[in-house]
């Protein structure tokens, strides 16, 4: 019988290497969306929040992919997952790029987060069972895939669409997945033994055995936490590109920060994992929550050029690590042989979060006319994330000597 490296080997951080590259491929359609929604609005002749309606129905497709490739994942393995996304993908490229009406965009686009999901919670909870002691930064690394996405491709994309148009762009997509997520995702057909998980799946059963909340209650919690956290982080993230177009500082500009709040994001999401190895999940995610809320204050009195690209560094600087939080909180707590379906209903719940609050701003700016409100009402869900998980960590301080 062949011997299979332990946890936290140069096996699994092998993988981590290959499945970070897979996520700053496979996560591109959830960021093109958003290049693209100037020229989405003024090529249809809609107003803002119609506009914003393909990326909301991308975040919906995203959220429930999440959920049932996860759960596929655990059942068929990585491998296959990301093959059939991509493939999926391909041909959601190519429909969007022949869309005659936001309607038929915006079902494309449902099935382009659907498949991009493959390369988000599904990484995600396959990395983490591949490490013990350094989880918490190999989930932070391969989460870090998804930002890393979103600050290079747009760079790349805004060329493109600009000379070629975005149509033509959504083609190159398409090639581009096939060519490059199909080959990597052959290198990941390993799955881990039974035998290598026992000891994390030992450890989740005492923290969880340890706490008040049940293990379904603990899960619901989190999703709700994870819904208001992500209503505040869409704002900025959906909405900067446009936001810098009423400014009167041109879509270019908008990418560019948008790049520097996700590359802002990317230095977050590891140094989360750092911290989250030291004092735990629920503790880095808190931090963070906190950070959030503070980084969006600080967009209120924002309006300059240089303030706003302070600000959007700022703001990347304090969310970057919230999302791998609440997949580390999972894995913490809940059985390993559950950490597709688990952690992709926590994640869903992210992103249903984030859909929610790309079309909550838009709507809200068609009713006053700026975006003021809108980061006004992103900070009031924060507040409600952040009570949240204090809650759960008072809830969880049991727990946490009973471990010790």
């Amino acid at each position: 019988m062949a011997r299979f490296a332990a946890l936290d080997s140069r096996q699994s951080w092998t993988r981590l290497g290959i499945c970070l590259l897979v996520a700053i491929v496979g996560n591109v359609g959830t960021w093109s969306v958003i290049l693209i929604l100037p020229n989405v609005q003024s090529e249809f002749g809609i107003d803002r929040a119609a506009a914003s309606v393909p990326y909301t129905a991308t975040m919906v497709g995203f959220a429930v992919g999440n959920f049932w490739i996860g759960r596929a994942v655990d059942r068929w393995g990585m491998a296959a997952a990301l093959i059939g996304a991509a493939c999926l993908n391909a041909v959601a490229y190519m429909v969007s790029a022949a869309s005659d009406s936001v309607v038929m965009l915006s079902a494309a686009h449902a099935a382009l987060g659907f498949g991009s999901a493959a390369s988000f919670g599904p990484l995600i909870a396959d990395v983490s069972q591949w490490f013990l002691k350094r989880r918490g930064i190999a989930v932070g690394l391969v989460a870090s895939g998804n930002y890393f996405s979103g600050a290079i491709w747009p760079l790349i994309l805004s060329g493109v669409v600009e000379t070629q148009g975005w149509r033509f762009a959504y083609v190159l997509l398409a090639a581009v997945t096939l060519g490059l997520v199909v080959p990597m995702a052959l290198l990941l057909r390993g799955r881990l033994p039974e035998a290598m998980s026992s000891q994390s799946t030992r450890l989740a059963a005492d923290r969880a055995a340890a706490t008040g909340l049940s293990p379904t209650a603990l899960q619901w919690l989190l999703a709700l936490a994870g819904v208001g956290c992500c209503v505040a982080m869409a704002m900025p993230q959906v909405h900067i590109v446009a936001y810098c177009v009423d400014l009167g500082f041109g879509p270019a500009v908008g990418a560019e920060m948008l790049s520097l709040m996700l590359l802002a994001g990317v230095a977050s999401r590891i140094g989360s994992g750092f911290v989250a190895d030291v004092v735990g999940g629920l503790k880095a995610l808190m931090i963070g929550s906190a950070l959030q809320a503070v980084a969006l204050v600080l967009y209120l009195p924002s309006a300059g050029l240089t303030s706003l690209y302070v600000v959007s560094l700022v703001f990347g600087l304090s969310q970057g690590g919230i999302v791998p939080s609440y997949a580390l909180i999972v894995r913490e707590y809940l059985p390993a042989r559950e950490a597709g379906a688990r952690v992709g209903f926590v994640l869903m719940a992210t992103i249903l979060g984030m859909a929610l609050g790309g079309w909550m701003s838009g709507w809200i700016y068609d009713l006053t006319g700026s975006y003021r409100a809108a980061f006004l009402n992103g900070i009031a869900w924060n507040l409600m994330n952040l009570g949240i998980i204090i809650f759960v960590f008072l809830r969880s301080r049991p727990r946490e000597a009973v471990a010790a």
